[in-house]
């Protein structure tokens, strides 16, 4: 396990850079592009990752995070099923003015700060629940964000990663190879004014761990009864692991 490389970048620090301006770039069009590229499908996703952790969000006083949250769509599903605060971070500052007009619009009751996923500003076990949704696929450094994951989360708490896979069924993997390579770029680049981000996604998935070397990860990282699940044919896993 190593982290997220986008071209040119030959540190952790130049890579975490990279990443930041690329998501401040698209940040305008990003909902836009990812429901439209997702045909939607982006969120059934995020409700079903919201229904397998239920039981946490039910707890009374439950004290929940979002990393990486981006525009917020995971945040704002979880706050909702919970019916409380829920709390989101992401280091890209357009990101999080994005994600701060939503929940100001939904009324949502959000506590959004910015911060890297690898240095939470947040003491040892002070959290029960942390999710993020396409955002652990860009850290610089994954080993690196699993233990900051398990470190601040509270023993039995849990923690959900959402991401994107590989599809398991070989002709299908070609055709989805064929449309993140060829059709997504050029339309997520059309919409957003930045091909090169969208050039980025379909790399930085071919290069991600698949899902049974993550579950092995998040187990290396403290974490207990991992499991994973494949949704979609296997476009996207949602992983799962509890802190002993």
């Amino acid at each position: 396990m190593k982290g997220a490389t986008p071209q040119g970048a030959r540190t952790e620090r130049e890579a975490a850079l990279r990443v930041r301006d690329m998501f401040g770039r698209v940040a305008c069009h990003y909902d836009l592009a990812n429901h439209l590229l997702s045909f939607n499908v982006d969120r059934y996703w995020r409700a079903h990752t919201v229904k397998r952790v239920r039981h946490i969000l039910e707890r009374p006083g439950a004290r929940v995070l979002d990393i990486c949250c981006g525009t917020g769509d995971l945040a704002l599903a979880l706050a909702r099923a919970r019916g409380g605060r829920v709390l989101g971070s992401d280091f890209c500052h357009p990101m999080l003015l994005a994600a701060h007009q939503k929940a100001e619009a939904r009324q949502a009751r959000l506590a959004l700060f910015e911060a890297d996923a690898l240095r939470l500003p947040l003491a040892d076990g002070s959290v029960d629940l942390i999710t993020v949704a396409f955002g652990f696929r860009n850290l610089a450094n994954y080993a690196a964000g699993l233990a900051e994951m398990r470190r601040v989360l509270a023993p039995g708490g849990m923690a959900a990663i959402l991401e994107f896979s590989q599809p398991r069924n070989a002709a299908f993997a070609a055709l989805y190879n064929f449309y993140s390579r060829r059709i997504l770029p050029a339309i997520g680049g059309a919409l957003s004014g930045s091909r090169d981000a969208y050039t980025y996604l379909p790399e930085s998935v071919r290069k991600f761990p698949r899902a049974a070397e993550l579950a092995d990860e998040m187990r290396r990282a403290g974490f207990a009864r991992v499991s994973f699940e494949y949704l979609t044919a296997g476009i996207v896993a949602l992983h799962l692991g509890e802190a002993g």
